[in-house]
């Protein structure tokens, strides 16, 4: 038996050191001294059936869990496949790690099987690109990269592995974790604060972005509660604040109520906490844009980037260290500030009340409404349920429906990457087995990353899976409609039956053709996955006319 440690099992015996418990990963035999390091380890190898799927599933983990998820790929091919979840971590600020396999080093830009330059390729869209090239750098490369995912704005970052350095032989002691800042608000930060808020007629906090936790999340919704400062969140970050709290007036970006743009524009005092106002909560640089308005932004990311519009004070802290700097303060001024809360608080109940179908526009025959079955799935929830989702049409439901009262609860794509949903429930359902994983597709979306379902079936990821089948790529379409009235191109689908492909993969599956069948689908589907732990998909075969709640 061979009792050298190569750097393949340093890597490992690093991971296992940085806490991770789980890696996603697509075989290749650029990476086999990785893999025989995991072959002895505390750590899970979930085998993916294409890296995308791999790589988002790493993505999922850090935004579910705050820490950076791990994927592995082989170099050319695999790590093409998984660029998409680097820009997609990237622009949504997500940890997470890549390793990739590459060449032997003797054999670069020799046009070798499967060779590619990683730097050329990531430069762009990830924090670090790192290449080990010294097998005894192996710990201090695997510290760096989790320590640059972490650390300011989160994000991806790469580590290329030359197949032949990491069978060389490791030596030295195993590198540790690299602590993370979290930043401070500072006694001055603090009262400027205080005084510009006490100050305001209209005030109102923005939150979104990374480095959140159950916790800071907890001590904010108190602290804007106990204050009565109405919370507008981010796209597709709605569970920083409990969707039910009496100061939640919505989420901007598309989907977005009137109302909830209105109370954004107006307000005299905006406090972002960790998001910070981009291009889609600006409805494209269009809303908050006068430099002089009153932006505070907490953020941790000390270049702001992808702000706009005026910065009135930037402070340096993350979500956390600014939790523990407010949970005390309180402006006396909320009774000052009920009627300016109260009507986007009223417009953001009646946006997310579940909709009376007796009042909704006949759908065609042997066709269901998305809003049915999502109606009768928001009924039977747990409170702590987790949903994902990735782009299209029927993310509508998601987003205006399905209630997020604890933080994490949603996972989605704020770069409009689709694919996401099926990967992203597989990660949520692996990291907490206890939570129901809804995932919300549409019939082009649920098809890029479909086959992870059979990943879920091999490693007990039992989630539920609501397939929107409209047989065309529906936002495109309704681009199309907008711009070329009536040229219908490019954007139509011929589907499978999708409750037989779970069926066929070991999983439970409901057709669901009209709205009378929604109850006993979403039944027996719950009933699949919470008492027999498999997964399950509702295929819900809707009008391609009816393209939104």
């Amino acid at each position: 038996m061979n009792t050298t440690t190569h750097a393949g099992q340093a890597i490992v015996d690093s991971l296992a050191l940085h806490g991770v418990n789980r890696v996603f990963a697509v075989p290749g035999e650029s990476y086999l001294a990785v893999l025989d390091g995991l072959h002895d380890a505390d750590i899970e190898t979930i085998v993916c059936r294409q890296e995308g799927g791999a790589a988002y599933m790493a993505e999922a983990h850090g935004k579910f869990t705050g820490e950076p998820g791990v994927a592995m790929v082989t170099r050319g091919p695999g790590a093409a496949n998984a660029f998409v979840a680097v820009h997609a971590a990237w622009q949504d600020s997500t940890p997470m790690v890549l390793f990739v396999g590459l060449v032997p080093v003797a054999d670069r830009e020799r046009e070798s099987f499967q060779e590619f330059d990683p730097k050329a390729w990531f430069g762009t869209q990830a924090k670090r690109v790192l290449v080990l090239d010294e097998a005894s750098r192996a710990s201090e490369v695997v510290a760096e990269a989790f320590f640059a995912a972490k650390s300011g704005r989160p994000g991806p970052v790469i580590v290329g592995l030359p197949e032949d350095v990491i069978t060389h032989e490791f030596t030295g002691a195993l590198h540790a974790p690299i602590t993370v800042a979290e930043g401070a608000v500072s006694a001055a930060e603090l009262d400027l604060i205080s005084t510009a808020l006490a100050g305001a007629e209209k005030p109102a906090i923005f939150v979104g972005g990374q480095r959140w936790t159950p916790e800071a999340a907890g001590t904010i919704t108190t602290f804007a509660e106990a204050n009565g400062i109405p919370v507008i969140q981010d796209w597709r970050a709605s569970d920083r604040i409990p969707f039910d709290s009496e100061v939640f007036v919505g989420a901007l970006g598309y989907g977005r109520t009137a109302e909830t743009a209105r109370i954004f524009a107006e307000a005299d005092v905006l406090l972002a906490i960790g998001a910070l106002p981009t291009d889609v909560p600006t409805d494209g640089y269009t809303l908050r844009q006068s430099l002089a308005a009153t932006n505070i932004l907490v953020n941790i990311d000390s270049s702001l980037r992808g702000r706009s519009g005026a910065v009135t004070a930037h402070i340096l802290a993350s979500p956390v260290a600014f939790a523990d700097a407010v949970k005390g303060l309180r402006l006396g001024k909320a009774a000052q500030w009920d009627a300016w809360r109260a009507a986007g608080r009223a417009a953001q109940a009646a946006f997310s009340e579940l909709p009376d179908l007796s009042a909704l526009p006949a759908t065609r025959e042997d066709t269901a409404r998305m809003s049915a079955v999502v109606s009768e799935l928001v009924r039977r929830l747990p409170q702590d349920a987790v949903y994902s989702f990735g782009a299209g049409n029927h993310c509508a439901w998601a987003q205006r429906y399905l209630p997020t009262n604890v933080f994490p609860s949603q996972l989605s794509m704020r770069n409009g990457s689709m694919g996401y949903s099926v990967p992203a429930a597989v990660a949520a359902s692996l990291q907490s087995p206890d939570r129901l994983a809804v995932a919300v597709a549409g019939d082009g979306e649920f098809l890029m990353n479909g086959q992870e379902f059979a990943t879920a079936v091999q490693y007990g990821a039992a989630m539920l899976i609501i397939v929107m089948d409209n047989g065309q790529y529906g936002t495109i379409r309704d681009h199309q409609e907008h711009h070329f009235p009536g040229r219908v191109s490019g954007t139509q689908l011929a589907n499978p039956d999708f409750a037989a492909f779970a069926r066929a993969f070991g999983g439970h599956g409901e057709t669901v053709t009209s709205d009378e069948h929604a109850a006993i689908a979403v039944e027996r589907s719950l009933k699949a996955v919470q008492d027999q732990r498999i997964p399950a998909i509702i295929h819900v075969i809707t009008d391609p006319a009816i393209a939104l709640p």
